[in-house]
């Protein structure tokens, strides 16, 4: 919302401010609340992955990292039955019929929390090693 609003106070300080030193200044001190707005925002909501990351609980702080290795050992089992179809192709081919048939019937927002959570996840860590927290 600040970014809308820039845009008209900094003109609005043209108009109104005639010294352009002192004009400088209060687009200054206007640039620093807009960072410091974002950067209170940023803070915010990070703080909750943080308390959540930090938890003594360990079902707490390991929740997103054990959904998304249930999901590597899903994936990781298809594989493997894809190899096991070379010498047992009719069973391997009614195997992925019924497990076709069972994913078709989970729905589509547990498809989309693992997407959230992977690309959540994922990204978390990414800033987290960009920033060089552990």
């Amino acid at each position: 919302m600040f970014e809308i609003i820039f845009p008209f106070i900094s003109k609005l300080i043209d108009r109104i401010i005639p010294d352009e030193t002192s004009r400088s200044a209060a687009k200054l001190e206007l640039m620093k609340s807009e960072n410091q707005q974002v950067l209170s925002e940023m803070q915010a909501s990070l703080s909750a992955i943080l308390v959540e990351g930090g938890s003594s609980d360990k079902w707490t702080s390991r929740a997103r990292p054990s959904f998304l290795y249930v999901m590597y050992g899903i994936i990781l089992s298809c594989f493997i039955g894809g190899i096991i179809g070379i010498w047992y192709p009719l069973a391997t081919t009614q195997a992925a019929a019924n497990i076709n048939a069972l994913l078709r019937a989970l729905p589509q927002d547990l498809y989309n929390l693992f997407a959230m959570g992977y690309l959540g996840y994922a990204g978390a860590r990414s800033f987290d090693k960009w920033r060089k927290i552990k």
